[in-house]
């Protein structure tokens, strides 16, 4: 069984990059996406374990790309984790986000609950 798989859609360079960074020393491979019109695309593709989702993206938010991924049939048990500087946005998202944090996130805060995320699944 290889690593666990994670999809990074957030448009900041730096912060995704971080987020990689993170996740690949918790043992997951990852690979980032910084555009909302290409998540769902890359998503159908990889199957990954876990998305981690900003809200605020070019082309298509990351709301719409978590109310696509909950409607579809293949993907919608596909875990989220919803990390967004938008408080309203990440409340909004709790129903269907596995999980939601505001900016700014700790690295630990990241590693921990995204890899209990994909043990869970």
């Amino acid at each position: 069984m290889g690593k666990p798989f994670a999809l990074i859609v957030e448009d900041d360079i730096e912060l995704s990059d971080i987020f990689a960074v993170v996740l690949q020393a918790s043992g997951m491979e990852t690979e980032i996406v910084r555009d909302g019109s290409l998540a769902l695309p890359r998503i159908s593709a990889t199957s990954p374990d876990v998305v981690v989702l900003d809200m605020h993206l070019p082309n298509v938010s990351g709301m719409e790309i978590l109310s696509q991924l909950r409607a579809d049939p293949v993907l919608r048990t596909t875990r989220v984790v919803v990390i967004t500087a938008d408080a309203l946005l990440a409340r909004a998202s709790e129903g269907q986000a596995d999980l939601a944090l505001i900016k700014p996130v700790s690295f630990s805060q990241i590693s921990d609950l995204t890899s209990r995320l994909v043990q869970t699944t």
